[in-house]
């Protein structure tokens, strides 16, 4: 795996199977995707976007962002406190007013939803 062949599956078009989690809401939606794809895994060393842990990302007028993700698991160790630390790397982006972050289960996650990317990082090709 070479970091070229990563940066390269990065620039395209990640599509969820169900569809994607953003759904057009302009520049700031890109930064926030942007802030997502800074926060990791703390199990796999791979972003939650690109892990497929983002499920939605809703913007309002007031710029107020809602996130729904999913973690890999339920039972893991992280499950009280990783919403916190998307919440607060969404708050981050500037031109965002407040953040929120649900936590759901359904659907399951799968290794389905990873982008090509992370496929890419952990050489599942």
């Amino acid at each position: 795996m070479t970091e070229e062949r990563i940066d390269e599956a990065q620039s395209r078009a990640y599509q969820a199977p169900e569809g994607d989690p953003t759904a057009g809401n302009g520049a700031l939606e890109d930064e926030v995707v942007r802030a997502l794809r800074n926060v990791f895994d703390p199990e796999i060393p791979v972003n939650i976007y690109d892990l497929g842990l983002i499920y939605a990302i809703d913007i309002d007028a007031d710029n107020n962002v809602a996130v729904q993700m999913t973690l890999t698991a339920p039972g893991c160790p992280v499950a009280q406190t990783f919403p916190g630390t998307v919440e607060s790397a969404v708050r981050e982006v500037e031109g965002v007013k407040d953040a929120a972050v649900e936590l759901v289960w359904d659907p399951p996650w799968d290794m389905g939803r990873m982008s090509e990317a992370a496929r890419l990082q952990l050489n599942m090709f």
